[in-house]
């Protein structure tokens, strides 16, 4: 814990969490954690402040049993008023992957949002319109900064080198970490064919049918491979393969999640995805915390190439509580 007095205007970067496991594996991977600051009464959020790759960083995690774009939205508004220096945001935690579409997207990889010509990288998939079969979404949501996007580009050219300070920082993270019950890498990616559902009443796949596993060469290592493309976002859990298949075709995404819609029109954000099921009905939660800490490494790397701010104001802006 830091005893250094800290103030409001100082935290230049938000980090937006849905889920506990979530906020933990973030939390886990801070350089150093900061004292709690006050807030006001109408501000209903609990936030953990610290320090990554030198920035001060706010993090907030949603009402827990609560999900999906309204709860973020107000979450994010609430915070920018108490820390008005925020420079952008960085939604951080765990998505359901779209298998088998070119990008070979596993169980513990993360899926980062990349703006298109036609998107800014986020895509709210339910709301739109149904045209000739095919989903046609309403409304563009904004795309990150350019000082977000200056620093992915950064970060692109450096996974190309996996000898570089980006790869060992993520490499590095889940080495220390997965030892941690919460955040070891399960050993089981199973993905079935999006045809066979999963039988009503198993708690698990152990009793699923093997032969409807999709074969897939294996890869050289478990360290998780990085996906840039579309995330689609919306207020519904994804939990049919069809429907995810028939989406993810149309709007050519990588990933699903609940709540970066709500926040991307509100604060430059990227959203940053750990793969911890394949949106079917084999979901389940045994890959969260893998995936978590996967979405957090990444966070810590990418942080390390956005430039720090060079000077803060002198005095905090007033606030009134």
């Amino acid at each position: 814990m830091s005893t250094r007095g800290i103030l409001h205007h100082e935290y230049t970067v938000a980090c937006i969490c849905a889920l506990s496991i979530e906020l933990a594996a973030v939390t886990a991977l801070l350089d150093d954690v900061h004292s709690p600051l006050p807030q006001s009464d109408n501000d209903s959020n609990t936030y953990t402040l610290g320090s990554m790759s030198g920035h001060n960083i706010v993090i907030v995690c949603l009402q827990s049993g609560v999900c999906g774009t309204t709860s973020a939205a107000f979450s994010v508004a609430h915070m920018r008023r108490t820390f008005p220096s925020i420079r952008f945001g960085l939604m951080v935690g765990v998505g359901g992957g779209v298998p088998l579409r070119g990008a070979d997207v596993r169980l513990g990889d993360v899926v980062v949002s990349m703006p298109t010509e036609k998107y800014g990288g986020v895509i709210q998939y339910d709301y739109g319109k149904m045209c000739y079969g095919h989903l046609e979404p309403m409304g563009l949501l904004n795309k990150p900064s350019t000082l977000l996007l200056t620093a992915l580009s950064k970060m692109l050219s450096s996974y190309i080198l996996p000898e570089t300070k980006t790869m060992r920082i993520v490499s590095d993270a889940l080495q220390e970490h997965q030892a941690t019950r919460h955040f070891s890498r399960p050993n089981k990616d199973w993905l079935f064919h999006a045809m066979y559902e999963h039988p009503r009443g198993n708690p698990d796949c152990s009793g699923c049918d093997k032969s409807q596993l999709v074969s897939r060469d294996p890869r050289a290592s478990d360290e998780p491979h990085i996906h840039y493309g579309l995330i689609a976002s919306g207020n519904q859990v994804m939990k049919d393969a069809r429907a995810r298949d028939s989406i993810a075709e149309d709007l050519n995404a990588l990933c699903f999640e609940m709540e970066a819609a709500g926040i991307m029109d509100q604060l430059s954000c990227l959203v940053i995805r750990g793969i911890c099921d394949y949106c079917d009905s084999h979901k389940q939660e045994d890959w969260q915390g893998y995936a978590a800490l996967a979405a957090a490494a990444y966070t810590k790397a990418l942080l390390s190439l956005v430039p720090l701010v060079k000077d803060t104001v002198s005095q905090e802006k007033r606030m009134l509580f």
